[in-house]
């Protein structure tokens, strides 16, 4: 059936644009990147202050390793120092946080802080964040499959048990709700292999906005858009009653 609901349940968002408003800056592209990451801060106590259930961001994709190594390190760096530092704060605000994607990929320090930031928010009840770090969208489908071949390999499925709830069974968002809406700033229109299977009927929000400027009144103008829309999941539009 389909509805207009005025608040999403889950949004996602890519963040995009840090490199470029470093340049329009006329600082190094790792000023953009740490903008970036206090742009995060205040976006996650926007999104929970409105009464949003879970927030998926796309922090480090597959495909960021093959960007030059001393911004890879950055960005690596970046992500330990937030571990170590905001977490607390996380749980003081109820926030529980978790990680989707490939880790082994990660040093073993950056994989301990991602194990004790989840553990100690693991029982959190508000918001719940999920921070996509070494994650693309094809390589988790591929895993998701790859599981069940093994498992039809082994006896234990049978090829007709393959359905869709098997294969989301099997995903990194396993027992998350589908994103109702996207965000993704610095003006490009693109989804970048975030959250493939999961956006089959996502709303989309593109905004020019370079995301180290992205604040409360650019989430405002989101929901504001998302209000509007009529989510009709393949079916006919609603028919008002005459």
């Amino acid at each position: 059936m389909s509805q207009s609901p005025s608040i999403p349940r889950h949004i996602a968002i890519v963040m995009d644009g840090n490199g470029r408003w470093a340049k329009n800056q006329g600082k190094p592209r790792s000023a953009g990147h740490q903008a970036g990451s206090d742009a995060l801060k205040r976006t996650v106590e926007a999104v929970g202050r409105r009464g949003i259930d879970t927030l998926t961001v796309y922090a480090f994709s597959s495909e960021n390793w093959h960007r030059p190594s001393v911004e890879v390190k950055h960005l690596l760096e970046l992500f330990l120092n937030a571990l170590n530092r905001d977490v607390a704060e996380l749980d003081q605000n109820n926030v529980a946080l978790r990680f989707i994607g490939h880790r082994m990929a990660f040093n073993a320090a950056i994989r301990d802080g991602m194990r004790r930031a989840e553990a100690k928010t693991l029982n959190n009840d508000g918001l719940c964040l999920n921070v996509a770090v070494n994650y693309g969208g094809h390589a988790e489908i591929t895993h998701a499959v790859r599981q069940l071949a093994q498992e039809i390999t082994q006896g234990v499925l049978r090829p007709e048990q393959v359905t869709e709830q098997a294969i989301e069974e099997k995903l990194y968002t396993q027992g998350l709700p589908a994103p109702d809406l996207l965000i993704r700033t610095g003006g490009e229109k693109r989804l970048s292999n975030f959250l493939l299977w999961q956006m089959a009927y996502t709303e989309l929000h593109f905004t020019d906005t370079l995301w180290p400027d992205f604040g409360a009144e650019d989430l405002d103008a989101a929901l504001a858009d998302f209000s509007c829309r009529q989510r009709r999941f393949g079916t006919l539009p609603q028919v008002e009653n005459a």
